[in-house]
C-alpha cells in the first residue's frame, strides 16, 4: 500500500508538471510617477488586442500575481483611479517560468474644454472621466463633444450620468454640456428657499444643526464637468459648512463653544447679517475613543464603474493607515443579498482587511434594506461601550429589492439610532446618484451625507477630518434663534430648509436633530431687516378677535437676538441647554471677521447658482473678490479650489 501511495504521488506530480508546462507565471509591480505603491489597480492580460479573463488586482503593497498564463506575446492593460490608463505591450510569458514586471501609472489631469479621444474600439463600452461611449466602433472628445465614425446610427451616450441621444452615423457636434441633457436616473429633493418672517409676528426660528456636506461636493463634480447644477442640488448651509472656520474653542465644560457677529450685508447695503457659529472641542486622537466601525459597501451592478467601487476601495485603504489596534472593522456587502464579508476584525490585522476589500467585486441587484439592517447588526455584535460605534454606508442610492421605500428605509434607521450607533452616508457616482434619499436617511440615523467625487475627497474625510468626521461629541443639537422686535423688523435663515423645525420641537428630546464631531465647526447666517427699514414683510391685517399689542417693553435693549441650544452628549438621553446673546453692535463689512467674510462668498456663490431673488447687486466678481481677500491659511487648498470653482461658474454662465 505505501508502495502504490508514493508511485501515485509521482504520478500526480508528473500530471500536473506536464500540463504547468504550458503555462507561466507574471508578477506586477505598480507605481505612480513619485514611486509609490498604487493598490486597487487592475490588471488585465490581452493578446491579439482581444482582453482575456485572465486579470487581477494590486495589492496595498502594488503587487499582482496572476498564474496559469498560457505561453505567448501579451499586453498588460493597468487602469486605476485617477490615474491614465497605461498598456504595456510585448510581455512575453515564458513556459514554467516566472515574469516579472513595472508599471508606472500618471495622474490623469485634463483642463476643462480639452480634450478626451476614445478611438474606434471593438469593446462595447468606453469610459474616460465619465464620457461613456456604448455603440461599438464610436469615438468622441470631451470639451466640446464630437460623436463621429459610429458604425450605428441613432446612439446614445452619457456624461457623468447625463445623457443625450441622437448621435448619428457619419457624426454629429454636441457642443454645450447643459443644453437638452436629462439627468439620467439620479435624484435631488426639490428644495424652497426660506422667506423672510417678521419678528412681530414670528421671533423664534428653530433647526437642527447640519454637518453635511455632500451638496458641495456634487456641485464641484458638475462644475468640473463643465455642467451647472440644477437648483435643487444647491443646499447652501452644506456649501458653507464644507469649510473649517477659525471660532474660539470651548473652555467649560461643554462640548462646544458658540459664536455670533453681526454685520453689514455685501450684497445688500440695507440689511445686516448675523454669523452664528459653532466649534466643537478638538480631539488628540491617542486619547480618541476605540473605534467599531462597520462598512456596508454597495457591490450591485450599478456600482461597476471607475469612480464608484474602485473609489470605496481606494477610499478605505486611506483609514486604514490610522487604524489602532484597538480599533475594529468589519465589512457587510448587499447585491441581491447581504452578506458579511469581514467580522469584526482587529485594525492591527490590515493585511487582512486589505485581502477582504481587494476580492470585492460589483454586479446583482441592490438589497440595500438587508444591508442596514446586517450592518446594525454585526456593529451591535461589536458594539464598544463608551466608544465609536458608526456605520459607514458606501452607496450611489440605488436600492432596489427588498426594503426600498425612502420611507420604510427612514422608519427602520430612526429606530435603529436609538442604540447609539452612528450613521455615515457617503455617495458615490453621478449618473444614479439618490441625493435626496441619502440625505434623508443620514438625517434621521443620528449621521452625516457626504458625496465622494474624487480621491482628494476621501482623504479630506478619512484623512484630514477624521476626527470631526467619525467622532461624535455632541448629538440632537438644534437651535432656537430668539429675535428682538424691537431691533429687527423681518429675518431669513440662509439654507437649511429640510432642517427646520416646529418651535415646541427645540425642547421635546424625542425629536431628532444633528450630530457635531471632534473639532467640527458649524456656521449658520442669518439675513435681517432692520427696525428702521421701510420694508414690508409679511404684512398682515389687523386681528378682529384680538386686542392690539401693547408697546414693546425690553429689558434687554442692546440685544439684537438670543441664540439657544440645546444637545444630547453621545450616550445621552436628556437635553443640556445652553445660550449666548448678540449684542445689537454692527461692524463694517470690511471689518468683519475673515471666517464671516469668506462665509458670505460662499452664500453669494449658491446664490447666483441658484438666481435667488435676495442676491441684490450681487455679482460673481464680487463674490471672488472676497473669497480673495477672506482666504487666510488654506493648510489644504479647499478654500484656493472653491475660488477656481466660482470663476468656472462665472464662465459658464455668461
Amino acid at each position: 500500500m505505501k508502495k502504490f501511495i508514493i508511485v501515485a504521488l509521482v504520478l500526480l506530480v508528473g500530471v500536473i508538471s506536464l500540463f504547468a508546462a504550458d503555462t507561466g507565471t507574471l508578477t506586477i509591480k505598480v507605481k505612480n510617477e513619485k514611486g509609490d505603491s498604487v493598490p486597487f489597480a487592475k490588471i488585465v492580460l490581452v493578446k491579439d488586442g482581444v482582453p482575456t479573463k485572465m486579470e487581477g488586482e494590486t495589492k496595498k503593497n502594488g503587487n499582482c500575481i496572476i498564474i496559469n498564463i498560457p505561453q505567448g506575446v501579451y499586453d498588460i492593460e493597468v487602469t486605476a483611479v485617477s490615474y491614465a490608463k497605461t498598456t504595456v505591450t510585448g510581455v512575453k510569458i515564458t513556459a514554467g517560468s516566472n515574469t516579472n514586471q513595472k508599471v508606472t501609472l500618471y495622474k490623469q489631469s485634463v483642463e476643462i474644454g480639452s480634450d478626451i479621444v476614445i478611438e474606434d474600439s471593438d469593446m462595447a463600452v468606453n469610459e474616460v472621466e465619465g464620457l461613456a461611449v456604448p455603440t461599438a466602433g464610436t469615438s468622441a472628445t470631451n470639451g466640446d463633444i464630437h460623436v463621429r465614425g459610429g458604425k450605428t446610427g441613432g446612439a446614445a451616450y452619457s456624461i457623468d450620468g447625463m445623457s443625450a441621444s441622437g448621435i448619428t452615423r457619419g457624426g454629429v457636434a454636441y457642443n454645450e454640456y447643459n443644453q437638452n441633457i436629462n439627468q439620467g436616473t439620479s435624484e435631488f429633493n426639490p428644495i424652497k428657499q426660506n422667506e423672510f418672517y417678521r419678528a412681530e409676528n414670528e421671533p423664534l426660528s428653530t433647526f437642527s444643526i447640519d454637518v453635511d456636506t455632500g451638496s458641495y461636493s456634487v456641485v464641484r463634480k458638475m462644475l468640473n464637468s463643465n455642467r451647472l447644477p440644477p437648483k435643487d442640488i444647491i443646499r447652501t448651509e452644506e456649501l458653507i459648512n464644507y469649510f473649517d472656520y477659525k471660532y474660539p474653542q470651548p473652555k467649560d465644560e461643554h462640548p462646544f463653544a458658540i459664536y455670533t457677529e453681526l454685520g453689514t450685508c455685501p450684497w445688500n447695503n440695507k440689511r445686516l447679517l448675523a454669523h452664528i457659529g459653532l466649534q466643537g472641542k478638538t480631539m488628540d486622537m491617542d486619547d480618541a475613543p476605540a473605534s467599531n466601525l462597520v462598512f456596508l459597501l454597495d457591490t450591485s451592478g450599478s456600482m461597476n464603474q471607475y469612480n464608484k467601487l474602485p473609489l470605496v476601495k481606494q477610499s478605505m485603504n486611506l483609514l486604514l493607515d490610522g487604524l489602532r489596534d484597538n480599533d475594529k472593522i468589519s465589512i457587510v456587502t448587499y447585491a441581491g443579498s447581504a452578506g458579511l464579508v469581514l467580522e469584526p476584525t482587529s485594525g492591527e490585522n490590515k493585511e487582512k482587511i486589505m485581502e477582504a476589500l481587494t476580492n470585492l467585486n460589483a454586479g446583482g441587484s441592490t438589497a440595500g434594506g438587508a444591508g442596514i439592517q446586517l450592518a446594525y447588526k454585526t456593529a451591535e455584535s461589536a458594539f464598544i461601550k463608551g466608544g465609536n460605534n458608526r456605520i459607514i454606508l458606501c452607496t450611489d442610492g440605488d436600492f432596489n429589492v427588498g426594503t426600498s421605500k425612502t420611507d420604510d428605509l427612514i422608519k427602520m434607521v430612526e429606530e435603529k439610532s436609538k442604540s447609539n450607533i452612528f450613521l455615515t452616508i457617503l455617495g458615490f457616482g453621478m449618473d444614479n446618484l439618490k441625493d435626496g434619499r441619502l440625505e434623508q436617511i443620514a438625517n434621521k440615523g443620528n449621521g452625516t451625507y457626504g458625496y465622494i467625487d474624487n480621491i482628494l475627497e476621501a482623504k479630506k474625510v478619512f484623512v484630514n477630518e477624521l476626527s470631526s468626521s467619525l467622532y461624535t461629541i455632541a448629538k440632537d443639537v438644534k437651535i432656537q434663534v430668539e429675535f428682538n422686535p424691537a431691533w429687527v423688523r423681518g429675518y431669513r435663515l440662509i439654507g437649511y430648509e429640510n432642517r427646520m423645525l416646529k418651535t415646541e420641537d427645540f425642547r421635546d428630546d424625542t425629536k431628532d436633530a444633528g450630530e457635531l464631531g471632534a473639532g467640527h465647526t458649524v456656521t449658520a447666517i442669518y439675513e435681517i431687516i432692520p427696525k428702521d427699514s421701510k420694508e414690508d414683510v409679511l404684512m398682515v391685517d389687523d386681528l378682529r378677535y384680538q386686542k392690539p399689542k401693547p408697546e414693546l417693553v425690553d429689558t434687554h435693549n442692546d440685544e439684537l437676538l438670543l441664540v439657544k441650544l440645546r444637545y444630547k452628549l453621545p450616550d445621552g438621553d436628556k437635553s443640556i441647554p445652553l445660550d449666548k446673546p448678540l449684542k445689537n453692535k454692527v461692524v463694517d463689512y470690511d471689518k468683519c471677521s475673515e471666517s464671516f467674510r469668506f462665509s458670505t462668498a460662499v452664500v453669494g456663490y449658491a446664490m447666483l447658482l441658484q438666481d435667488n431673488p435676495n442676491k441684490g447687486d450681487l455679482t460673481w466678481k464680487k463674490v471672488i473678490d472676497i473669497a480673495r481677500e477672506s482666504k487666510g491659511e488654506d493648510k489644504f487648498g479647499y478654500r484656493a479650489e472653491f475660488i477656481k470653482l466660482a470663476e468656472m461658474a462665472e464662465l459658464m454662465q455668461k
